[in-house]
């Protein structure tokens, strides 16, 4: 495996790449054009110049997070085809650039859902977190301003400020979506870019919805082993694969994650490992990545993703805010930096243990 960190790129993200460069043993970043909006092409231009900047830090472009999927496409409306045609340009020009690997999701209205994004905690630090209380409490036009406070100044993936200011026609868009709808709209979008896949060798690596339940009543298909198998088999090509996010999928404490993982041998093509600390099933907030300040055994999830051979980028994911550090909420460098640490030490143990093993 190859760890990574995510970055937003110069214009927008807080943490630089020098300090990434200094983070012991990262060598590569996960990152996007983030200034380019859902349905656009990338040019192979600005491509060639994100990967520029990228090389000349002494780091390089593991793969992209996001190409993110307009909701023509979600929805099915009769224009999809136009912003399909629009992201098998930005695969092949992706390709040619020799990168691999493309996260993206497929959520209905927000990429992901948190009630809070400053809830602080007993140390001092602050973090994500989610109640189903105060989502059941809240009218979903009004949640971008209840978080919009506490963004430190950051545009955020999935809650920009010109998609939010569009909310009532969202769910206009969605009202006759459900989860079968959804399912179908994936499988055409998929067997539509395959080709181009299979051309350039592209990763398509879906992340999982977050939280793993349906949120104002939208669908949500990305939430369990079972519907993960089902995309698998319903478009059957090894680039037909999947982010493997422990935060996302571990919302849902009947997820098993180790147990996820080893179902999905050769298509996990990508993994965010983070932990989260739960209240109750339904009150969950972001952890250290340690696995005695949350929920999770980060060890057997390391152990699972070692077990079945996985070797691309993985990342840790949401971090707290500590130490004083003002960033985009969950994307500072001080916690993240820890938790790429703490996850290259489970897995230098579990390659040790391993080895000393099979000498025996």
């Amino acid at each position: 495996m190859e760890m990574t960190l995510r970055w937003y790129g110069s214009k927008f993200d807080t943490v630089t790449l020098e300090q990434i460069r200094q983070i012991p043993g990262v060598t590569g970043v996960i990152t996007t054009l983030y200034d380019t909006a859902p349905g656009d092409a990338w040019s192979r231009e600005r491509i060639q110049e994100m990967k520029a900047e990228v090389a000349a830090a002494g780091l390089h472009v593991a793969g992209i997070e996001s190409v993110n999927v307009h909701d023509a496409i979600k929805t099915g409306s009769a224009d999809r085809d136009k912003y399909i045609d629009n992201y098998i340009e930005t695969l092949e020009n992706l390709g040619k650039e020799d990168i691999h690997l493309v996260c993206y999701n497929f959520m209905p209205v927000f990429d992901w859902t948190r009630t809070e994004l400053a809830r602080k905690r007993p140390d001092g630090s602050t973090v994500l977190a989610y109640t189903q209380e105060a989502v059941d409490a809240i009218n979903p036009e009004d949640m971008f301003a209840s978080i919009s406070g506490d963004m430190n100044g950051t545009v955020m993936p999935g809650w920009e400020p010109e998609r939010m200011a569009k909310i009532k026609d969202l769910f206009a868009m969605y009202k006759d979506i459900d989860d079968e709808k959804l399912f179908e709209n994936l499988k055409y979008f998929l067997e539509r870019i395959m080709p181009v896949c299979d051309k350039y060798d592209i990763n398509m690596a879906i992340h999982p919805d977050d939280p793993a339940w349906s949120v104002f009543g939208l669908p949500r298909i990305i939430i369990n082993k079972k519907n993960i198998l089902r995309m698998m088999e319903m478009v059957d090509n090894p680039h037909n694969g999947v982010t493997f996010c422990s935060g996302s999928y571990g919302t849902n404490l009947e997820n098993d994650l180790p147990d996820m993982i080893r179902s999905l041998k050769g298509r996990i093509h990508f993994a965010h490992v983070r932990n989260l600390k739960f209240n109750s099933p339904t009150d969950f907030e972001e952890a250290a990545h340690l696995s005695s300040d949350g929920t999770f055994d980060m060890y057997e999830i390391m152990k699972a993703l070692y077990d079945i051979g996985f070797d691309g980028p993985i990342r840790p994911d949401h971090g707290r805010m500590i130490w004083g550090e003002v960033a985009m909420p969950g994307y500072g460098l001080y916690d993240r930096a820890l938790g790429a640490t703490y996850l290259n030490g489970l897995w230098e143990a579990i390659e040790k243990g391993e080895t000393r093993h099979a000498v025996k």
